[in-house]
């Protein structure tokens, strides 16, 4: 039907408005660090046919490609067969999901007896079963990573709130309370999105709602292809690589091919590395929500929205079998660093293309960490995510001790720590002084934090990457620190690897140090007011700031 612009610009903005309320009511309704204080978790309304309309700005790898992950469930449960009170569910990485641990709560959105689109969240779960609390740094196939939800249709009343399926994920999670409250806040932001929809259905009617949902999508269509026919034709390469598989073997290397053709772009990873017996797999959904976020980073204007839409114009592929796209049962709970490298590789090659909006690598890597311990009452697991220094820009320094592109977690607060956790401290949250790489804008400072363990036969696991490498600068920028771990055990220090579970003892120190972002241009050309600035703030010591000023 035709809209009235007035109208469309109303029902447009309401529309994305209640995707960003739906982001807030998940957030703060949420139980455990993890989501409650990191934020990681997402909220999208979509379409009749389960294409996103909008969504609240949280995780991008969560949501770039959550029209994708809802398919499979549509194509097992046409949107004709369900009732009032339904809902879908989904984590199977192998079945259209990402990993497990990231769960799909998609509610229908009834008016006058016909579904009009979907109200969809996700959130990272604290403890979802599996091998090991928190994350199974040793797992060597899916199973071992927690448990798998295929496609499912469930129904409120009979199989949440006490039912079956409630009864069954509480029985299989070592921390049931944030765990199950993490799941009603799925719930609760969901019900926000069918709300608000419904109150946009009443006012201005069934049929200019979903019309608008359809004119969203095309807007970010038009915008996105405006966009990609500003650059270059042609065919640019990239490729980033990895440490190791975690099992002595690497680096492990991702390659890319950027086929841009007037309004359309085909993303091509042909000659990426095999999979790995390691969970560093990437399922192919995280890869498309790798590609088309670097993509509209660095080519487009942020007030695009992020919609199906935009993924129109641009294709995406990469062999059966390798890391981007395993076969099954591979593990896949760490694909975050794979996906990254992804982007990486992206990022390289729109710098061949469009130099002038490209950045230097930042750390990019996920660094997934966890501590946890069985006392008395049971199970208590502290798990967050971690990111780096951000890579440098043309006209920008890159940002400090943030969260990667992909991810877009917020560091969680000690008081919020100390708060929830009695079996360990923190010591030290601090800045890395000169671990950014130089350049004529310098890439983003790394940190650390220091964790004291407090009761015994506790447990540390954790994921990263470029422990051995480091972030690459660009255009003569150079490049930031690596990472590292460390134990303090009275008079001794362990070095551990960059992927790795390791038993604790009462006093042991635990440090995390996160690398720094690649710098962007030739270090000579930095201005001294800027070196200056970076030596006030603590981002570099004296001695560098020394070496970079001669």
């Amino acid at each position: 039907m035709q809209l009235d612009p007035v109208e469309y610009a109303i029902l447009s903005q309401s529309v994305i408005a209640a995707a960003r309320e739906m982001g807030v009511k998940l957030i703060r309704s949420a139980y455990s660090t993890i989501l409650r204080e990191a934020r990681d978790g997402s909220a999208a309304l979509l379409d009749a046919e389960g294409f996103t309309v909008a969504q609240a700005e949280l995780i991008p790898m969560q949501l770039g490609s959550i029209g994708p992950i809802f398919q499979p469930c549509k194509a097992m449960f046409p949107k004709e067969t369900l009732e009032e009170g339904d809902f879908l569910v989904i984590n199977d990485p192998y079945s259209g999901g990402q990993h497990l641990q990231d769960v799909f709560f998609f509610h229908p959105i009834f008016v006058d007896g016909e579904v009009i689109g979907f109200a969809a969240s996700v959130a990272h779960h604290l403890d979802l079963g599996g091998g090991a609390p928190g994350l199974n740094a040793a797992a060597r196939d899916v199973y071992a990573e927690g448990l798998i939800i295929p496609p499912m249709k469930l129904n409120m009343a009979r199989d949440w709130h006490g039912g079956g399926f409630q009864r069954l994920l509480r029985a299989n999670v070592r921390v049931p309370q944030q765990t199950m409250g993490d799941f009603d806040a799925q719930i609760a932001a969901n019900n926000i999105g069918v709300l608000r929809v419904q109150e946009l259905a009443a006012r201005y009617g069934t049929a200019k709602v979903k019309a608008t949902m359809a004119a969203l999508q095309d807007y970010s269509e038009r915008r996105m292809r405006a966009a990609i026919a500003q650059v270059p034709d042609g065919t640019y390469r990239g490729e980033a690589q990895m440490d190791d598989d975690g099992l002595g073997r690497g680096p492990i290397t991702v390659r890319v091919a950027v086929t841009v053709a007037g309004e359309s772009i085909a993303v091509d990873f042909a000659g990426t590395d095999p999979q790995v017996g390691t969970n560093l797999n990437c399922p192919f959904a995280s890869l498309i929500s790798a590609s088309v976020s670097c993509l509209k980073a660095a080519l487009t204007s942020p007030d695009i929205p992020f919609n199906d839409g935009a993924l129109r114009p641009i294709t995406v592929t990469a062999p059966k079998g390798s890391l981007l796209n395993p076969n099954h049962p591979a593990p896949v709970r760490a694909r975050m660093i794979s996906a990254s490298r992804a982007w990486n590789a992206v990022m390289m090659a729109v710098s061949q293309a469009t130099p002038e909006r490209a950045i230097a690598q930042g750390y990019d890597t996920t660094t997934a960490f966890c501590l946890s311990w069985l006392g008395p009452q049971g199970w208590s697991v502290y798990l967050e995510v971690y990111g780096g220094g951000y890579g440098a820009g043309i006209g920008n320094d890159g940002c400090d001790a943030v969260d990667n592109p992909l991810s877009n977690c917020s560091n969680t607060p000690v008081e919020a720590m100390d708060q929830d956790f009695s079996f360990f401290r923190v010591t030290e949250y601090a800045l890395r002084p000169d671990s950014s790489g130089l350049g004529a804008r310098r890439g983003g400072a790394g940190f650390s934090r220091s964790y004291e363990i407090l009761a015994e036969e506790a447990l540390v696991s954790y994921y990263s990457d470029r422990f051995t490498g480091a972030a690459a600068g660009l255009f003569g920028g150079g490049k930031g620190a690596s990472g590292r771990c460390e134990v303090r055990r009275s008079n001794e220090v362990i070095s551990l690897d960059s992927k790795v579970s390791f038993p604790l003892r009462r006093g042991d120190v635990v440090t995390i140090s996160l690398g720094g972002g690649g710098g962007y241009g030739q270090p000579a050309e930095r201005p001294a007011a800027l070196i200056a600035r970076d030596l006030e703030d603590g981002i570099i010591t004296r001695s560098m700031a020394d070496s970079w000023a001669s």
